[in-house]
């Protein structure tokens, strides 16, 4: 069996840092994601996760802090959040941490949650693990300053 390498690619005004590391189980997407070509960005992150999901490690935390990202990532997206939540070991567990601003995360009720988890859930309907979803809110730095957690 070949040796899994990791993945890292630093971010540029069009794409975000890209941090996929197999031995931690750690996939960062970082930054803005609209790139010209969302095939040439994200289908060699995709490949991978679909490798990954074959020798997973127990814990995956896909953390997607994306500031803003288009049409185009959004299906990109989509399809690496189903790979994972197809995951066949049933002892895994799948976190996705989104990140917010701590404004936007303050001025959100029920409804507001929903909203935002409902992409999310369609997609990782008929997942085969356990799944986390954990919402940050944060500073302008980047810090986090509050956070809540719904499992599925």
């Amino acid at each position: 069996m070949k040796e899994f390498k990791n993945i890292f690619r630093e971010p540029t005004e069009k794409t975000p840092q890209v941090d996929f590391n197999y031995i931690t189980g750690e996939l960062i997407l970082a930054g803005r994601s609209i790139p010209e070509n969302a095939t040439e960005t994200y289908e060699p992150i995709f490949n991978w996760v679909n490798e990954y999901t074959k020798n997973p490690r127990q814990t995956t935390n896909l953390r997607l802090n994306l500031e803003y990202f288009n049409t185009a990532s959004s299906i990109w997206l989509a399809k690496i959040v189903k790979s994972l939540s197809r995951i066949e070991n049933p002892d895994s567990i799948l976190f996705v941490h989104l990140y917010f601003g701590i404004e936007e995360f303050d001025n959100m009720d029920v409804e507001d949650i929903k909203d935002a988890l409902s992409h999310v859930v369609d997609i990782i309907n008929n997942s085969t693990i356990s799944i986390g979803i954990k919402l940050y809110g944060t500073d302008e730095k980047g810090s986090i300053i509050k956070e809540s957690m719904v499992l599925i």
